[in-house]
């Protein structure tokens, strides 16, 4: 058995952010099953190599899909800044922004265009989206049959009698 993931103190404060649905989870596996979420992360592992202990690994997983849907984990969060600002323990420094997730606007690299430039750069990208989205469009139809190109004469070159 592995050790718990959170003291009895810290489950007090996360347990009223985790919903409880009309038909589960029931009370007595919710820590378990966040304490599941939290030993994944924690290992590294994969799902399928959690230890029983926490539940069926796929209600964890399920569980834990959820709860990202949900935004639980951004209350928890915000929660957790929140309180730690109310007791004057708020320490931004482990507060990390991923640079590659992160997209920046492009006067903020110090990229300067005229204005002409810009407008036909914005105007290029409106008919790239624009044509994105029509062949997206066309992929969606179940019942579109793609017709081949015309074609004035038969391969061989035959006359097709088509006059």
């Amino acid at each position: 058995m592995t050790r718990a993931q959170l003291s009895d103190e810290e489950w007090e404060y996360v347990g009223p952010y985790l919903p409880i649905g009309e038909y589960g989870p029931y009370p007595a596996t919710l820590r378990q099953q966040f304490e599941g979420v939290i030993w994944k992360f924690r290992s590294g592992a994969q799902w399928r190599e959690m230890p029983a202990e926490f539940g069926a690994w796929s209600t964890v997983h399920n569980r834990f899909r959820q709860w990202r849907d949900a935004g639980v984990f951004e209350a928890l969060l915000e929660g957790l800044f929140a309180e730690a600002a109310k007791r004057g323990r708020v320490d931004l420094s482990l507060v990390s922004v991923d640079s590659t997730t992160v997209r920046a606007h492009h006067d903020a690299a110090g990229m300067q265009l005229d204005d002409q430039t810009l407008t036909a750069l914005e105007k290029a990208a409106a008919e790239q989206e624009k044509a994105r989205l029509k062949g997206a469009a066309r992929k969606d139809k179940p019942d579109r049959v793609p017709t081949p190109p015309a074609r004035s004469e038969d391969v061989s070159g035959a006359d097709t009698g088509s006059d």
